[in-house]
């Protein structure tokens, strides 16, 4: 029997996955941050700058920014100096995010179409690894975990900003309902594309909560590991230490 993956609330065939979530993201690539501002009421904008923050970059380091194609993290560390390589497995993605870099006048960005789960960089090249809203999307997490520890350096960190599921109570049944009801009208109404925003919204139930991916980051090799919930965990900060 082959093996399975999640694709939204469908399991599909494991080797199906990759390419699937790569027709979603081609589908919404050119109104992604339109329809992030629609869904999150630009708080998408503030958790990414805290995100940043808690990456501290540091002018000269060497920084992989995976799943990041239209260059929103990238673009607020290479404010900082850092060495950024702006990695994703759509090109749809990077072409959105190297022609918003040529308008923003930003140099110097390294774009480079990767698969998380078997980069082709070397070991030990990367002082920080970051992805952002992008590793609920892969189809073996944990082999992309594994990744991510290979390619930093020792004493690199690992930093994700991802969805999770909010503990706060009240909170999460009003989210449900945003999110289920409303979330692919406006994906209707901005790209219309209602089912891959459905998609989105189901990848976001499926992930494991933030304990058990913590769990996950440990397993990967990653020392010191925390966890920093935003609006309760509805988005948390994950992040681990290669030691």
């Amino acid at each position: 029997m082959s093996e399975t993956a999640s694709f939204g609330y469908r399991d599909v065939d494991a080797a199906e996955k990759a390419g699937m979530v790569r027709a979603v993201f081609s589908n919404v690539a050119g109104k992604y941050d339109l329809m992030n501002d629609a869904m999150s009421g630009g708080a998408h904008r503030l958790w990414k700058d805290q995100f940043v923050r808690r990456v501290k970059p540091r002018p000269g380091e060497q920084i992989l920014d995976m799943a990041g194609g239209t260059g929103d993290i990238a673009f607020r560390m290479h404010r900082h100096g850092g060495q950024v390589t702006v990695s994703d497995i759509n090109p749809e993605m990077l072409a959105v995010g190297m022609e918003r870099a040529r308008k923003k006048g930003y140099e110097g960005l390294i774009w480079s179409e990767q698969n998380a789960e078997a980069l082709t960089f070397g070991d030990r090249e990367f002082d920080a690894y970051t992805i952002a809203f992008g590793i609920r999307n892969v189809t073996h997490i944990d082999q992309a975990l594994r990744e991510a520890h290979r390619v930093l350096k020792f004493g690199g960190r690992f930093f994700c900003l991802e969805f999770s599921t909010t503990t706060w109570p009240g909170f999460s049944d009003v989210y449900d309902t945003y999110s289920h009801k409303l979330v692919p009208h406006l994906g209707k109404l901005f790209a219309n594309d209602a089912d891959s925003y459905r998609y989105l919204i189901e990848s976001i139930r499926r992930f494991p909560p933030m304990p058990r991916f913590e769990g996950m980051i440990r397993d990967a090799g990653f020392a010191n590991t925390k966890v920093e919930p935003i609006l309760g965990g509805l988005v948390a900060i994950h992040s681990g230490w290669k030691i």
